[in-house]
């Protein structure tokens, strides 16, 4: 069987587009207030997988962000490393996309997005962006996230 060994990191902050773009973001995480009581980290051994890596939030010129590094196998069908939040309130009701301001290793990550529509643990939204050494800003509106199965609807919304 042939399995791959990638190392990846990735370093990043969430913001949420309001539906008038000229109205500026609405900041969901800056990671400065306590932010490893709201995010977690997994990896594909919840489901047997080999996968390692971490998490950490880290100050870097008056700002702090989220740092992923790890070491993804596909050796036991796994695959993968995470770092994940819940919003209890759903996204902003005039939200339209996720922005990240993102740097890494020049690697397509992946963002996904559960709904109250996404009930079972393999339903999500997910779309693909690249990133490279420098900081940029990724912009991903919610019509370009692809559902994982045809029983969810074309394009995530957060209402029921």
């Amino acid at each position: 069987m042939n399995h791959f060994f990638k190392r990846y990191t990735v370093a990043f902050f969430v913001f949420f587009a309001p539906m008038m773009a000229t109205a500026g973001y609405t900041v969901l995480e800056d990671f400065k207030s306590q932010p490893e009581t709201r995010w977690g980290f997994f990896t594909d051994g919840v489901m047997g997988g080999v996968s390692l890596g971490q998490a950490s939030f880290v100050a870097e010129n008056d700002d702090v962000h989220a740092h992923m590094t790890g070491n993804v196998s596909t050796e036991n069908n796994g695959g993968f490393i995470q770092i994940r939040m819940e919003l209890p309130d759903g996204a902003p009701e005039d939200a339209k996309g996720v922005r990240l301001v993102v740097r890494g290793n020049n690697q397509e990550y992946f963002i996904h997005l559960r709904t109250s529509g996404t009930r079972l643990p393999w339903q999500y939204y997910q779309v693909g962006f690249d990133v490279s050494n420098d900081w940029n800003e990724v912009m991903l509106p919610f019509s370009d996230f692809k559902p994982s199965g045809s029983f969810l609807r074309a394009i995530p919304r957060q209402a029921a």
